[in-house]
């Protein structure tokens, strides 16, 4: 196996070639058909079975490795208490920048972690569904800021996190609208009921720091992973993606009227591309550098993308 000579030899990570990595798959084959890769990847993100089953299934054979020493922790636990305790859901959490591509890494893993032998019930949470409303963005100033941590309300996600991992039997969790771009209404909301595996897909869910004042101690969204991934590429891939992004999006979803951005819709692709470019450089740029990217070595695996969304190297924290 290669090692990555850009890692010094005392990083606490191991860095494995996609090369190396797809041999950790375990033989595992299993055709998705179009009809699911549709359903699993987002817009301007190319998935194929081979991305699946070079990445993603040596992803869900690691993961195993893990899950199945968290649940032998808990029965030991239970044997030393004397208690039959249920077992609580095993939560990993996914960060990175926008347009990198996270919740087709989210979706992805959900699908493949389902078919590990045991079965286990696996569900995805954005943490977009915590953002403040916009009525109370526009109040605070900083709908433009939208994706910063100010813009999140972070109590309700960590009492959320809090209530999986204390057991709760059921959890209504807030869902967010790409298309009017808000918080619906708390009577649209989406159900957890004790999943086996929980995955938390966010922008910044690895982050510690907050420019806010802290009284007391301080809980961190992360605190609660048992598992974390940042999905990573270079900026320049990043820029990229997202602009071709907001072309395609002006060219559909904002043709809608119902969208927050049908005021796009007219834009020629010139004036979109510009358009998108300094969004980036004011908002997704600055959260990126700032908030996003410092979080990245707190994972305990990076996915290293190249061109085209494809996966070419795999930095695994050693143990």
């Amino acid at each position: 196996m290669q090692l990555d000579p850009q890692i010094a030899i005392d990083s606490p990570f191991r860095s494995i070639k996609r090369e190396d990595w797809k041999n950790l798959n375990g033989k595992v084959l299993h055709n998705f058909s179009s009809e699911d890769l549709d359903n699993l990847h987002a817009l301007n993100e190319p998935l194929t079975n081979q991305e699946i089953e070079e990445v993603y299934f040596p992803l869900s054979h690691l993961l195993e490795i893990h899950i199945d020493r968290f649940q032998s922790l808990h029965q030991r636990t239970n044997r030393f208490f004397g208690k039959e305790e249920s077992k609580l859901p095993y939560i990993i959490g996914i960060a990175g920048s926008v347009a990198v591509g996270k919740s087709t890494t989210a979706r992805v893993l959900q699908r493949v972690l389902s078919m590990l032998p045991s079965k286990p019930k696996v569900d995805l949470v954005t943490t977009d569904g915590f953002l403040h409303p916009n009525q109370q963005l526009i109040e605070k100033g900083i709908l433009n800021r939208k994706g910063f941590p100010e813009s999140y309300d972070a109590k309700r996600l960590i009492h959320f996190l809090s209530a999986v991992k204390s057991g709760a039997p059921k959890i209504m969790v807030p869902v967010y609208s790409h298309l009017v771009y808000d918080v619906l209404p708390d009577d649209q909301h989406q159900i957890i009921e004790q999943p086996d595996i929980l995955i938390v897909e966010g922008i910044n869910v690895l982050q510690v720091n907050s420019q806010r004042p802290r009284k007391g101690h301080s809980v961190f969204v992360s605190d609660f992973f048992d598992y974390s991934i940042y999905v990573h590429a270079s900026e320049k891939n990043l820029i990229e993606w997202y602009t071709n992004r907001f072309e395609s999006l002006r060219a559909t979803a904002f043709q809608n009227p119902a969208s927050f951005f049908h005021k796009y819709a007219d834009m020629s692709p010139e004036e979109s591309h510009a358009m998108a470019v300094n969004i980036w450089n004011e908002i997704n740029k600055p959260n990126l550098i700032k908030n996003i990217l410092p979080t990245r070595y707190r994972a305990d695996l990076i996915l290293e993308k190249g061109s085209h969304h494809f996966v070419k190297n795999v930095k695994v924290r050693k143990i």
